[in-house]
């Protein structure tokens, strides 16, 4: 029964609620416009929380963690493609040609940002660096992502400047913002640590439900067969779990602690909807539909997977006292754990 009581979490919950939500009531016109200004915002928001209370000294202690971030680099823009090559094998039989492209595109794809960092917080690892790989991935994958569709799948792409200076206009320019207003604002941020965890939360859920409806609206799921949409989740399932058992295990014969193998497993297995939807659009035009539905899946595979993984460890950090009966649990840093 307690082992049951664990497996029923929650935010699980709350995620596949969020799924049937967008599928009987989808967001559609003005109101799917609203949301979708709604999710930039939330996204936006958690970084000036995140800019408001990580100090200076532990952002520079993020940022030089290079072997941290180089191997996250590997597992999304090395690892991840030669996964999706090999997909090719698939086709016919499994997977139909437009779908196994969109397979590998979303192995092109940068990590995601906001949930890397938020399934951190929760599993006691470190943020600071998760907000650099994160946000290093995203930026990478900017030039990354359009070369390598346009060297493994075919055709030429271009991403133009206005989705780079949306990038750094909704993820690097409120993480500034709140470092700058640090000083005034951090104090009460500390007191008050459940925002946070409200934020990351909240905005994770808002992505699943816009991203949901777009799906529902423009009828993707009507094009898919149940056997080649039960083929390509069986397909997904197996790339999620190798990429989380190479990211784990690879980081730890890497020598690398706890937190930063925690960084790396969920910076280094996840992939961005937010950055492949545009991107997508652009490589391939008026078949977007179902080029994007493998990220679609995956992403929300990844959510749902990575939201029971890192609840597991965050349970698992806090029976595990440091050493000198302080009450600290192993892996937390005082200044960045706050309640769930």
């Amino acid at each position: 029964m307690h082992r049951l009581a664990r497996l029923a979490d929650p935010y699980i919950a709350l995620l596949l609620g969020t799924v049937l939500l967008a599928v009987l009531w989808p967001a559609s016109g003005g109101v799917a416009a609203g949301f979708g200004w709604g999710t930039k915002a939330a996204v936006g928001l958690i970084f000036f929380l995140y800019g408001a209370r990580l100090s200076s000294r532990q952002a520079l202690e993020g940022v030089r963690h290079w072997r941290l971030h180089l191997t996250v680099v590997f597992c999304t823009f090395a690892a991840f493609p030669l996964l999706g090559l090999a997909t090719r094998g698939l086709v016919p039989h499994v997977l139909t040609p437009e779908l196994q492209a969109g397979l590998l595109f979303l192995c092109l794809v940068p990590s995601t940002v906001q949930s890397s960092i938020a399934f951190t917080s929760v599993s006691r690892g470190n943020v600071p660096a998760a907000i650099c790989a994160g946000t290093y991935s995203s930026l990478i994958g900017m030039a990354a992502t359009p070369l390598l569709a346009a060297w493994l799948i075919g055709g030429h792409a271009a991403i133009g400047a206005d989705a780079l200076v949306g990038i750094l206009c909704q993820l690097l320019a409120p993480f500034l913002a709140g470092q700058l207003l640090r000083r005034w604002i951090g104090g009460f941020l500390t007191r008050h640590r459940r925002i946070l965890g409200a934020v990351d939360r909240g905005s994770v859920l808002l992505v699943v439900y816009t991203a949901f409806s777009q799906g529902v609206v423009e009828g993707i799921w009507g094009r898919i067969t149940p056997w080649r949409m039960t083929a390509l989740v069986g397909v997904e399932a197996v790339l999620l779990a190798l990429m989380l058992v190479l990211t784990w295990y690879g980081a730890g014969k890497l020598g690398f602690a706890r937190e930063d193998r925690v960084v790396t497993v969920f910076a280094g297995s996840n992939k961005s909807l937010a950055a492949g939807l545009p991107m997508a659009s652009v490589l391939f035009g008026a078949h977007a539909a179902p080029a994007v539905l493998p990220l679609m899946l995956f992403h929300q595979m990844q959510l749902i997977v990575c939201a029971f993984i890192s609840r597991r460890w965050a349970a698992g950090a806090r029976d595990v006292r440091a050493p000198g009966g302080a009450g600290q649990t192993v892996g937390e840093s005082p200044s960045l754990t706050y309640s769930k």
